[in-house]
C-alpha cells in the first residue's frame, strides 16, 4: 500500500498511542469515511511505544510487537496507510516490514543513527521539529533521511518552546522549513497547543480550543499537511487528553481547514510568503 508526502493536501491522523479495546477501529473507520467523502489522502498514525512521558508511571503503549500488530490489523482492515513513531535504530526495519511510514519524533530530530536507519529502510520519514530549533536548521535532519536512502521525507512543524510551560507557532515557520529542505511541510496542531508539564501531576496539559484556529493560519501560511491526533474520547484516552481533538467533531474540523487551504492558493498563489516585495522596490 503505498504512501506518499507528495500529494498536497493530506492528513496524518489517529490516536496518539495503540489502545486495547475499539478505539482504533473506530478511528480508522472513521478516517476511511472521511477520506473516501473528502478524497483526501489520509494515513492512520498510532504509536506503538510512546518513549517520551513525562512521569514514570505514564501509560507508554503494548511495545513494538503488540503495537504493530494492531497497526498491520487496522491496515488490512480499513486499507488506510500506516504511520508510527519508531525511536531507536533497532526499530527501523522491523516496523518497516508493517507500516508504510516512520515518524522521528521531535526530541529525537538530531539523533543520526536514528535517521540514517530510517532513510534506511526506503519508506516515507516524516521527521518533527525540535521545539528548540530554527526552521532551516531541519535541513540537516533532512540531509541524513536522505542519506539513508529515503528521499519521500517530510517535515513538521511542532511549535517552538516559549518559556517553560508553553508552545507557541511561528506563521513564517512553513515557508522557512520548505526553503531550507525542500520538502513537504505539515503542521501537527494538536501538539502546538500543548503545555509540557501544565497537566494534573506534572503531565501535559494543553488547550485544544485554539485547535481550529491554529489549523486556519497554518492552511494560509503553506502548509503542505497536516497532523491532528483524535480520539472517540480524548478525556478517557492513555497520552494526551487535553489535547486529541473529538473524533465526533473531527471531520467538520478538516472541511473548514481545507476550505481555508483552497482559498489560499485560488488563482495559483499562496498567502505564503515567497519574496519580500521590497525585493523588487526601487
Amino acid at each position: 500500500m503505498a504512501w506518499s508526502f507528495g500529494a498536497a493536501p493530506f492528513l496524518i491522523a489517529g490516536p496518539c498511542v495503540v489502545e486495547e479495546g475499539d478505539v482504533l477501529p473506530r478511528v480508522a473507520e472513521a478516517l476511511a469515511r472521511l477520506r473516501a467523502s473528502l478524497g483526501l489522502p489520509v494515513c492512520f498514525k498510532a504509536s506503538f511505544d510512546k518513549a517520551n512521558r513525562a512521569r514514570a508511571r505514564s501509560p507508554r503503549g503494548p511495545g513494538l510487537e503488540a503495537g504493530l500488530t494492531a497497526l498491520e490489523r487496522v491496515r488490512r482492515d480499513f486499507g488506510l496507510p500506516v504511520l508510527t513513531d519508531i525511536h531507536e535504530p533497532g526499530q527501523a526495519a522491523v516496523a518497516a516490514a508493517v507500516v508504510d511510514a516512520l515518524q522521528i519524533p521531535a526530541f529525537l530530530c538530531r539523533q543520526t543513527d536514528l535517521l540514517f536507519a530510517a532513510g534506511a529502510t526506503g519508506l516515507p520519514v516524516n521527521v518533527k521539529k525540535g521545539q528548540w530549533l530554527a526552521p532551516e536548521a531541519m535541513a540537516g535532519a533532512v540531509e541524513k533521511v536522505r542519506q539513508g536512502g529515503s528521499r519521500d521525507i517530510a517535515v513538521t512543524e511542532r511549535g517552538t518552546a516559549f518559556g517553560y510551560g508553553d508552545l507557541i507557532v511561528d506563521m513564517r515557520s512553513f515557508a522557512r522549513l520548505r526553503a531550507a529542505t525542500g520538502m513537504p511541510v505539515v503542521f501537527d496542531a494538536t501538539h502546538a497547543v500543548q503545555q509540557p508539564g501544565q497537566g494534573p501531576g506534572g503531565t501535559s496539559g494543553g488547550g485544544r480550543e485554539h485547535v481550529p484556529a491554529l489549523l486556519a493560519a497554518a492552511a494560509a501560511a503553506g502548509a503542505d499537511g497536516f497532523f491532528l491526533e483524535t480520539h472517540p474520547s480524548p478525556e478517557q484516552s492513555q497520552s494526551d487528553p487535553a489535547t486529541q481533538w473529538p473524533l465526533s467533531s473531527l471531520e467538520e474540523l478538516v472541511r473548514r481547514t481545507l476550505e481555508v487551504w483552497h482559498a489560499a492558493r485560488a488563482g495559483g498563489t499562496t498567502f505564503a510568503a515567497t519574496r519580500s516585495p521590497l525585493a523588487d522596490a526601487p
